[in-house]
């Protein structure tokens, strides 16, 4: 069995420093994934060393210099999409994997295919600050909000998520920080 911790949107420096609970819930996993808008590659640091887990993440669209933001650095751990197979299982993490009605085109299979050349057993994204656990044609999604700008707001306590994989089977869930 594995456990994945699951962030994204931490949004340093602006949000400030990542709330001390986040990082004690994450110590639990074997794996953090962290699914982008971190601004600094040191986040990736901070949870490696505070968690005592490698971590992975994906750029997002506040790490790419837009918004009058620097460019976060390059790092052999942030990519633009990140694919794994664990427990026998594909996952696929990107920061924007949200799923408009339109246009017609962006659709799970067309973003599957673009991002990770095919489908993928549990797809892990960022972006909206929203929480969500759902599964969709058989995909498990995934979105573990934000720990420090939730659903958009004032910095408060926000979420986090966790992935349990065990054999070919995904479980997951968000927790609500303190």
């Amino acid at each position: 069995m594995m456990r994945i911790g699951l962030i994204s949107d931490t949004h340093y420096p602006e949000a400030g420093p990542l709330w001390d609970d986040a990082y004690e819930r994450l110590r639990a996993s074997d794996l953090v994934l962290h699914a982008g808008d971190l601004h600094v590659v040191e986040v990736l640091d901070w949870l490696e060393e505070r968690c005592g887990v490698p971590v992975l993440g994906v750029r997002g669209n506040g790490d790419d210099g837009g918004g009058g933001r620097p460019l976060c650095a390059a790092d052999p751990r942030l990519k633009r999409a990140q694919l794994l197979d664990a427990e026998g299982l594909r996952i696929g993490m990107v920061h924007d994997g949200t799923l408009p009605e339109w246009p017609p085109h962006r659709t799970l299979e067309t973003i599957m295919q673009h991002e990770f050349g095919g489908p993928v057993d549990v797809f892990v994204h960022g972006h909206t600050h929203v929480p969500v656990v759902e599964e969709l044609r058989g995909v498990l999604l995934v979105n573990p909000g934000s720990p420090t700008y939730p659903r958009n707001m004032d910095r408060s306590p926000g979420t986090i998520g966790f992935l349990e994989l065990d054999r070919g089977r995904a479980r997951a869930w968000i927790e609500q920080l303190e």
